[in-house]
């Protein structure tokens, strides 16, 4: 714990010495920019006869439209395109990614269950859905944070399930009451430990990128559906970086275990979405400043009364990686929020009266 702290403090200290980072430059491209990186088989992709669309320049809309009845050979004759390719049909997208797991053997042939995007490039890419999401009207996108790797991704940081973003949206998704479809989403590079990356936006604003097109590609195939973003840790500032360019669909975006979003109030996120926001008393995360000093730090934190989220109860969670646990005030709260308002929760997620108010 001191450690993590003392690396955070000593990394913001020598802000002074350092640039800001053009982290603006990166965002303020079209709303459907450029993946992260060129999907693996591209270049036969582009070959095709068929003219099918390119996976760097088309928007996910234009995926959707030119693949809509695309044969199911695609996924298997270029998995890793169609695996990661936002727009295009569901069906396809699982078939595609698990034939890359196939293809990649070991521990990723063995594992079970439905994915959206599968790169086992460098710390590696996926994205895990949980539900039905070719039929739930309400999407949640979990959005983890420092540290998080493929290898990491079903076992946890350290061997540690809790720490799993797959096991922390399969919760969410049962504390819901299957009521809505979870994605465990870790479609960007998270830095490596509390050090400089960490406390700089350069690897946010990338990874806010990559989500801002993951959810165009989301209203693509699922136009009807509303979606919460729920940004754990670093995740959070991914999140509150892409939030001005997020579609309507985004109704809701939750903050938790956050050092800041990347702005001084929830107003400057610039979205309609209603804005959530919680902090455990026993989470690290308190003590790390909530300022911005020549390009390191995050902003004012999203549960400081002045930045004016809705706070949700947190007072059971025992530290920054428990706000997922079952049995907690935060998973309720937070399955709750993903539910969205107007709609009848389980028993079990039956909130405070002060978590899923009027809009």
């Amino acid at each position: 714990m001191r450690s993590r702290l003392g690396r955070w403090a000593l990394t913001l200290l020598s802000a002074v010495l350092v640039a800001a980072p053009a982290a603006n430059a990166v965002l303020d491209g079209p709303a459907t920019a450029a993946p992260a990186a060129v999907p693996i088989g591209t270049a036969g992709w582009r070959a095709d006869p068929r003219h099918l669309p390119d996976p760097v320049t088309a928007s996910p809309a234009a995926v959707h439209a030119a693949l809509a009845g695309a044969p199911r050979s695609l996924a298997t004759r270029y998995p890793g395109v169609v695996g990661e390719l936002d727009g295009a049909p569901i069906a396809l997208r699982y078939r595609a990614n698990r034939a890359a797991m196939d293809a990649a053997g070991g521990r990723y042939a063995g594992w079970r269950g439905r994915y959206l995007l599968f790169d086992p490039r460098g710390d590696g890419r996926v994205a895990q859905v949980f539900g039905d999401l070719s039929t739930a009207d309400r999407i949640a996108v979990l959005v983890p944070g420092v540290d998080d790797r493929l290898t990491n991704f079903h076992r946890g940081l350290g061997g540690k399930a809790y720490r799993s973003p797959a096991v922390q949206a399969a919760n969410l998704y049962r504390a819901a009451g299957g009521r809505v479809a979870v994605i465990a989403w870790l479609g960007y590079a998270t830095p490596h430990g509390v050090g400089v990356d960490a406390a700089r936006e350069r690897l946010a604003a990338t990874g806010a990128v990559a989500l801002r097109r993951f959810v165009a590609g989301l209203t693509a195939v699922r136009p009807h559906a509303t979606i919460a973003l729920l940004g754990h840790s670093y995740g959070s500032t991914v999140v509150g970086l892409a939030a001005r360019y997020l579609p309507r669909q985004v109704t809701d975006i939750a903050a938790f275990g956050s050092p800041g979003m990347g702005v001084g109030t929830a107003s400057a996120l610039r979205t309609s979405a209603r804005v959530w926001a919680g902090q455990s008393g026993r989470d690290w995360i308190r003590y790390v400043p909530g300022l911005r000093l020549f390009g390191f730090g995050h902003g004012r934190k999203p549960v400081d009364p002045a930045f004016g989220a809705r706070i949700f109860p947190t007072a059971d969670v025992e530290d920054h990686d428990h706000y997922l646990a079952p049995g907690t005030d935060s998973l309720a709260a937070l399955a709750r929020i993903a539910i969205g308002p107007g709609r009848v929760a389980p028993a079990r997620t039956a909130l405070a009266a002060n978590v899923g108010g009027a809009a």
